[in-house]
């Protein structure tokens, strides 16, 4: 499962970070926005249990820090339409100066698993 949703993150990060799609790895993305890999587990887990606490409202926000580098963000949901939502994911990479914003998608599926969606 992790796979499906790291691919499918690689999507949605390339496509919300400039509109250009090109194949990168997510390795390569991740370095390019400043993010550690720890940090891109610690966004992952907060969505993911943002998603799980309920059904999301449009608003709803939470907050992330990678205790491995400092580096913080938030994550909002921008909307919902049916089973999907959309999130805005504000990235503070530590030692940048200036936050970084990301859309992603996500789906709920039958089984109850949210992942992400172009």
């Amino acid at each position: 499962m992790t796979a499906r949703i790291s691919i499918t993150l690689v999507t949605a990060l390339i496509l919300g970070a400039g509109g250009v799609v090109e194949a990168k790895p997510i390795s390569r993305i991740i370095a390019e926005m400043g993010l550690s890999p720890a940090d891109f587990e610690v966004v992952n887990a907060t969505s993911n249990t943002m998603l799980s606490a309920g059904k999301p409202t449009v608003g709803q926000e939470r907050s992330w820090v990678s205790e491995d580098t400092g580096s913080k963000g938030t994550i909002r949901v921008q909307s919902v339409q049916g089973n999907c939502v959309t999130l805005k994911h504000t990235i503070q990479p530590e030692g940048t100066g200036q936050p970084r914003e990301i859309g992603t998608r996500r789906c709920r599926m039958a089984d109850g698993n949210w992942l992400l969606a172009p």
